[in-house]
């Protein structure tokens, strides 16, 4: 191998400059020089091999320039890619995302690209020449090396590792450098490889039905050969393509024999790459019937996108939603266009997929972070090039590189899942669909039962049009909702399940009904305390308790994900009288067996649902009526449809309105009535019991009335008060430090600097609920900037500014400032 590094850097330059995007968190984008014989090849969306302070990166290029930069530039080493991998959609979404987020483009390069998009730096020894053969003045193990490059002239390190037996190789490589006996090379090695599967193929000489007859007439080899060559045609004639595997199978022949027949030249064996994820037929059989009211939403929906590029369909819940979204899916499909669903959660999409292939089959792809980075590759790849229309997807599939996309779907769009919490970009999937729709002037449908406060505001205040479903499908009625004050039960301890829930699970289970119960808390106890002297135990890297879990018999923290042996006794006072405080689902589930041992009974939570398909396993168990009793987190709140459902419990709503949060009343009406909705969807109306001690709290009304439009009013009387969304753009600063009056002193003097030019937007600093975090000190500032679209992105510079002017300091420099725009 050449070191074409130093041949390029003398190679002289085409007078054209690229702007690359490198995959780190930069403050700007930086720009290389085109070297002659690339200056075909470097395209605006294409990967491209460049360096910076000595590493290679694959870099994505932004710009083609024919104006020198002020600064000297490096030259493009090489072009990874024939074709753009993305179109110039989504370079202008990933500017976007970078100016309002207040994140870099290469920090959105990294979220937006799947891995193997993202190639590996690995070293590579060369050997020099010049170097000759005597290796007597090398020490044992560079002796080693040297013979081996000898023979070899070029090693990867890990190839150095085997030779040596150890893992740590520089010092070796280091003294081989220095005595000139090898130059280094990194390599940029693309880790995506094509599926490849061995198909059987008939010689083409006998297509001939005469000369195959023949061939078989006159057969004079081993039997078994015989009837795997008959195997073979029979299958061929069913299928068309042949996989050997397949073949060998059905067949009950073994390799051996095959490769007789392949000796023979009678069969051949060809590989050839194979997409890793099977597809259905691509048939499309939308085959329902509208109700009068879907009809009558639907045609003010396709109305409403003559004049505005958004629209929110307001639906309650069981309102039949998914069909308005099927038949203009269908519409768009039909014109040639691509379309994006998007879903909050993975949870979702496993139920939401199997409809949607009902209708779409093969023409529908699904897209989400349990897939592998081969898959996403290849499914990257079909988007990209048009040959797939429609795709499923949690919110990283906004980044995938549509072609001709006419229309997104954000169902479920007050979700709080859609914003992304760490890393940067700290996007909200819903905004950025419709900054990322305009591009290609596209249409976006939101979908809610329960829209955020936001996006009712622009619906009603005429940014969006706004079409409302307001009966269930069907007729039914929405479910009645019973509130149960739990202070009037006599249960010591916090209650779990009380009487009268027990008593209507008991009843909805003897119908032959399914029950789901709700608890936002999971773990077995959500913390202990000492009766003796009330400590409790906490996290040695968190300022918060830790949550005994019985799968594990251990505590955890579920914000480091730290785990410590269940404490015995009291490092405190020595007593071991431990009180077991809250609980969550496992305690729950556990109760349920006590109380219900002839049921079924299963949890949905994120330790119950790991791995690729636990959810729709759990899921279709569930819809199968294989499971009586569904206890789990917000996972069984949002979107989930099934037939049997008549009972609905609550089993703790003060926990769900005690949050110190702008959006508390929003969130636990979204989440009541979500999980509300679950109940009674077909044939009857269903039944929710929600078990509270402050009864009297007005979220609990509008929930018992199913008044999302008062919840609104009320809302947004106190955000415009307070000027909170939609009134104002939310700017959360955090600071994080492992020493507490550092980080408090880097507060105090951000707060100043901001003061200079934001005086009247600022709140803070303050040190949040939870202070510490993996042991680094928390400290915030709230920025709330003015609503107008323009002064906030100025005011956002302004703000960067004096981040960069605080971090600048010596005495902040190790100090972080994460900044979430738009915060939850």
């Amino acid at each position: 191998m050449e070191n074409n590094d130093n041949i390029l850097f003398t190679e002289s330059s085409s007078g054209m400059w690229a702007e690359i995007i490198l995959p780190l968190a930069l403050p700007q984008t930086y720009t290389y020089s085109i070297p002659l014989h690339l200056v075909d090849k470097v395209k605006p969306g294409c990967r491209a091999e460049a360096e910076l302070k000595n590493k290679k990166y694959a870099g994505v290029v932004k710009t083609v320039l024919d104006k020198e930069p002020a600064y000297k530039t490096k030259p493009i080493i090489n072009v990874l890619d024939d074709e753009p991998i993305l179109y110039p959609q989504q370079l202008q979404l990933w500017q976007w995302m970078a100016q309002y987020y207040m994140c870099s483009e290469g920090e959105v390069m990294a979220a937006a690209l799947p891995a193997h998009f993202k190639l590996s730096s690995e070293t590579i020894l060369l050997f020099n020449e010049e170097a000759g053969d005597d290796f007597s003045h090398l020490g044992d193990e560079e002796f080693l090396v040297a013979e081996a490059l000898l023979i070899k002239k070029e090693l990867r390190l890990s190839e150095v590792q085997q030779i040596l037996d150890i893992n740590h190789v520089y010092p070796v490589i280091k003294k081989l450098i220095e005595k000139k006996v090898c130059i280094v090379w990194e390599s940029l090695d693309e880790k995506y490889k094509a599926k490849k599967e061995n198909y059987v193929l008939l010689n083409p000489a006998f297509n001939n039905e005469e000369e195959l007859s023949k061939k078989l007439n006159d057969w004079k080899g081993a039997p078994k050969q015989m009837e795997l060559l008959l195997a073979y045609l029979h299958l061929e004639k069913l299928a068309g393509d042949v996989l050997q595997t397949e073949l060998l199978k059905k067949s009950g022949a073994t390799a051996a024999q095959l490769k007789g027949l392949v000796d023979k030249n009678i069969l051949w064996v060809e590989k050839r790459a194979v997409d890793r994820i099977k597809t259905l037929p691509r048939n499309v059989d939308v085959d329902f019937e509208f109700s009068a009211a879907q009809q009558e939403a639907s045609d003010a929906v396709a109305k409403s996108f003559e004049t505005k590029a958004v629209c929110l369909l307001h639906g309650v819940t069981g309102s039949g939603k998914t069909q308005v979204y099927v038949k203009l899916m269908e519409k768009y499909f039909q014109a040639g266009k691509q379309v994006l669903y998007l879903l909050p959660e993975i949870a979702l999409t496993a139920q939401i997929i199997r409809r949607l292939q009902k209708h779409f089959g093969g023409n529908i792809a699904i897209y989400h972070s349990k897939f592998n980075d081969n898959e996403r590759i290849e499914l990257w790849n079909k988007i990209r090039t048009g040959e797939v229309k429609m795709v499923l997807g949690a919110r990283s599939a906004l980044f995938l590189p549509f072609k001709e996309l006419g229309l997104i779907i954000v169902d479920e769009e007050h979700d709080s899942s859609y914003k992304q919490q760490d890393p940067a970009p700290r996007y909200n999937a819903r905004d950025a669909a419709i900054y990322y729709a305009g591009l290609f002037k596209a249409q976006v449908l939101l979908g809610s039962a329960t829209p955020s406060i936001e996006s009712y505001f622009n619906a009603t205040n005429d940014k969006y049009a706004l079409v409302e479903l307001n009966e269930r499908f069907g007729g039914i009625n929405l479910p009645a909702i019973e509130i149960i004050d739990v202070r009037q039960v006599a249960q010591k301890g916090k209650v779990m399940i009380s009487p009268q829930l027990k008593e209507a699970m008991q009843q909805a289970l003897d119908a032959d009904r399914q029950v789901i119960l709700f608890q936002n808390r999971r773990g077995y106890n959500p913390y202990l305390i000492c009766s003796t002297c009330g400590y409790i135990p906490q996290c040695e890297h968190c300022s918060v308790s830790l949550t005994l879990h019985k799968y594990s018999n251990k505590l955890h923290c579920h914000y480091c994900a730290s785990q410590y042996p269940k404490l015995i006794t009291c490092p405190a006072c020595g007593s071991n009288n431990w009180l077991e405080k809250n609980f969550g689902t496992e305690k729950i589930e556990e109760h349920l067996e006590e109380e219900f041992p002839n049921n079924k009974i299963a949890r949905m939570d994120v330790d119950s649902v790991r791995g690729k398909k636990a959810h729709d396993n759990l899921i279709q168990l569930f819809e199968q009526h294989r499971l009586d009793i569904l206890v789990g987190t917000q996972m069984v709140v949002k979107g989930l449809d099934f037939d049997k459902v008549s009972l609905v419990g609550i089993l703790d709503a003060d926990g769900l309105l005690s949050f110190a949060d702008f959006r508390v009343n929003e969130r636990a009406f979204q989440l009541m009535e979500q999980v509300s909705g679950r109940a009674g969807r077909k044939k009857e109306q269903g039944k929710v019991i929600i078990q509270a001690t402050n009864v009297k709290h007005p979220v609990l009304q509008l929930v018992q009335q199913h008044d999302y439009k008062k919840l609104y009013e009320n809302e947004i009387v106190n955000r415009k008060e307070f000027l909170y969304p939609p009134y104002s753009r939310i700017v959360l600063l955090t600071l994080k430090h492992k020493d507490k009056t550092v980080v408090a002193n880097a507060a105090d003097k951000l707060a100043a600097l901001l003061r200079q030019d934001l005086a009247a937007y600022i709140v803070g600093p303050a040190a949040p609920v939870i202070n510490r975090i993996r042991n680094q000190y928390l400290m915030e500032i709230l920025i709330k900037l003015p609503k107008e679209y323009g002064m906030s992105m100025t005011y956002k510079k302004v703000i960067r500014n004096h981040i960069n002017l605080l971090t600048g300091e010596k005495s902040y420099k190790s100090v972080h400032v994460v900044v979430d725009v738009d915060t939850n």
